[in-house]
């Protein structure tokens, strides 16, 4: 029935018609086999025993945050993707999330094609923010926000870590050392005053510097 290349994906959600509708949404793709679940805890019994590729992540649980369950789905496997998804449209929660290792944030009153959209930018190694949520990390953000000047090599290595490049694809590509790339890196978070790669990618494509 399922393909090899499947991607298994889990939905924790305490809200039944939640639950049901985005399984509803997700298995019209084909790609996606689908685990559903409504307390955190049982979700991560599941990754901890189960390969697991992408996680739809509700914020108010009932047995717990989602902020904190994605902090540990991210310590159990830190290769999948962890997507917020959540009526909470507070700056600090989403910024909360983020740091604690999401891959991104989507409220709930977004529609089928930008839910599939944002999970499918996640999949490609983007940032998967609904466009409500870019809006309000916008809104916000850059008010007080002056652009920092940089470097040609520090725009290089942006756009490279922008398109998801590890650092050492980086280095191999403009032809600097590993210890080079990671020095640029630290200096754009400071220049930025971002807290991660995350947060640096964000700023940078609000203010059009990729």
């Amino acid at each position: 029935m399922y393909k090899n290349d499947d991607l298994n994906l889990v939905i924790v959600d305490d809200h039944p018609m939640v639950l049901e509708g985005l399984k509803s949404l997700l298995h019209q793709e084909e790609k996606f086999r689908i685990f559903a679940f409504t307390k955190g805890s049982s979700a991560l019994d599941f990754i901890q025993e189960n390969k697991t590729d992408i996680v739809l992540l509700d914020i108010v649980l009932s047995d717990g945050s989602g902020l904190n369950f994605c902090q540990l789905i991210k310590q159990k496997s830190p290769k999948t993707i962890v997507i917020g998804i959540s009526n909470q449209a507070e700056r600090s929660i989403i910024f909360r999330f983020l740091e604690n290792g999401g891959n991104g944030y989507i409220l709930k009153n977004a529609d089928a094609d930008e839910i599939i959209q944002c999970i499918d930018n996640a999949i490609n190694g983007g940032i998967a923010l609904s466009k409500e949520v870019q809006e309000i990390m916008l809104c916000t953000a850059s008010n007080s926000f002056e652009l920092p000047r940089l470097t040609k090599r520090e725009q290089q290595v942006l756009e490279s870590i922008a398109i998801g490049n590890t650092s050492a694809e980086i280095a191999e590509k403009l032809f600097i050392s590993i210890i080079t790339v990671e020095t640029h890196r630290r200096n754009l978070l400071q220049k930025f005053k971002a807290k991660n790669m995350i947060e640096l990618v964000k700023i940078a494509t609000e203010n059009k510097l990729i």
